[in-house]
């Protein structure tokens, strides 16, 4: 008995070892991916800025109803703050939170800083109003008391073009603001145009490469895959020298006569600049799961409709392309995916009127610094995401998807 126990039986060993082999690849998909995922989440509905660096002013202005300017104890507990937060170093971020809600209200904060010298109780209201006229107006308090709220769902209302206020709610943005909504329409229809696009090409491709000679097929593949190693920066530069109006194409064409000299094509720096760099790009992610597929399907089976007396086309639409759909699938879904968070392309290729919501997120990030808005942009593209895998589960199923 002494014996059997005192080693530890084969599926424990063997549970152990799976756990050991499975650790790294977990750790990896949680530092690189799950965290990350969190932290952006986190970072839509959550900014303590100013509840941190001014929290009497919070409390207080909690407990206000926005509607007329608030007692001047907020007065004399903001002055004091601000003091603090300036020797903290900590004013710059308080103002560019609240500038993002109230537009041009950055310098009140910095100015009010610096010039505030003693705070004396019951004066603090008339001396803030005399160092800059705006602590008297309503809307920047307004703005302060959102601003100093930890949780919030600003960000996701600016991601949708709609604000919020204490006194009107949630209302539309001017129209000149009105940008994110319109970008997501643009997303949409630029990904499904690729989408399109590169299946209208791909699938030509992956059937003469599954179905040609031995030596033909390799020298199509070789061809797909060698612009797919190459730069993606070098290939959308590329097509800036092809399309631009003094570029190899429009050469081409006013060389042919096709074209007068003074009538070039505005092909780059714009949509069609934007479709053409892109469906590029990705079509080897829809030609090789199409290929994949493709040569699994035997051309047998087609002679054989042929032999019954199906003609070539009732052939291919009976017998060839319900077995190619899990291929169309996997490659539509790669193509949709990847185009719906392009950036690097649109951003070179696209000018004003190419851009892409994914590149509003990178402006976000690198430019006005605004993580919280682009951390909510990004949680809306995710959601589209995952209800398209759930769409494309629920009509072709995730277990069909072939990719190699």
């Amino acid at each position: 008995m002494s014996e059997l126990t005192a080693a530890p039986p084969a599926d424990v060993k063997g549970r152990f070892k799976a756990i050991g082999l499975t650790t790294p690849l977990v750790a990896f998909i949680l530092i690189a991916f799950i965290f990350p995922l969190g932290n952006m989440f986190l970072d839509s509905f959550y900014d303590a800025t100013v509840a941190e660096a001014l929290p009497e002013t919070a409390s207080l202005l909690n407990d206000w109803d926005g509607t007329e300017l608030p007692p001047s104890q907020v007065f004399d507990v903001i002055a004091t703050e601000l003091q603090a937060a300036y020797e903290a170093r900590s004013i710059g971020k308080v103002a560019t939170r609240v500038n993002r809600i109230q537009s041009g209200t950055r310098t009140v904060f910095t100015k009010t800083a610096r010039r505030v010298k003693e705070v004396i109780p019951g004066q603090m209201k008339d001396e803030l109003i005399k160092i800059d006229k705006r602590w008297g107006e309503l809307r920047l308090w307004q703005a302060i008391a959102i601003a100093s709220e930890r949780f919030t769902i600003r960000h996701y209302l600016n991601a949708i073009d709609l604000k919020f206020d204490l006194v009107d709610g949630v209302t539309q943005v001017a129209e000149e603001l009105r940008i994110y909504n319109t970008l997501y329409l643009r997303t949409l229809y630029v990904s499904l145009s690729v989408t399109v696009l590169c299946f209208l090409i791909g699938y030509p491709i992956a059937y003469a490469m599954a179905n040609s000679p031995t030596l033909i097929g390799k020298a199509i593949l070789i061809m797909v895959l060698i612009p797919f190693w190459t730069s993606l920066l070098v290939r959308t530069v590329s097509w800036i020298v092809l399309l631009q109006q003094q570029g190899v194409l429009n050469d081409i064409l006013v060389g042919l006569g096709f074209v007068a000299d003074n009538e070039r094509l505005t092909l780059v720096y714009n949509m069609t600049g934007t479709l053409v760099a892109m469906t590029h790009v990705l079509l080897p992610f829809m030609v090789l799961p199409l290929y994949s597929v493709m040569r699994s399907i035997p051309t047998a089976q087609v002679r054989a409709a042929a032999s019954l007396g199906a003609n070539p086309i009732k052939a291919f639409v009976k017998v060839y392309w319900p077995q190619s759909i899990p291929g169309v699938g996997a490659g539509g879904l790669l193509v949709f995916i990847l185009s719906i968070g392009y950036y690097i392309t649109p951003a070179l290729v696209g000018g004003t009127k190419g851009q892409l919501i994914s590149n509003m997120v990178a402006y976000h990030i690198q430019g006005s610094l605004n993580w919280g808005l682009a951390a909510a942009i990004s949680i809306f593209m995710l959601t589209g995401v995952f209800v398209l895998y759930v769409i494309y589960d629920r009509l072709i199923g995730i277990d069909k998807m072939k990719l190699g």
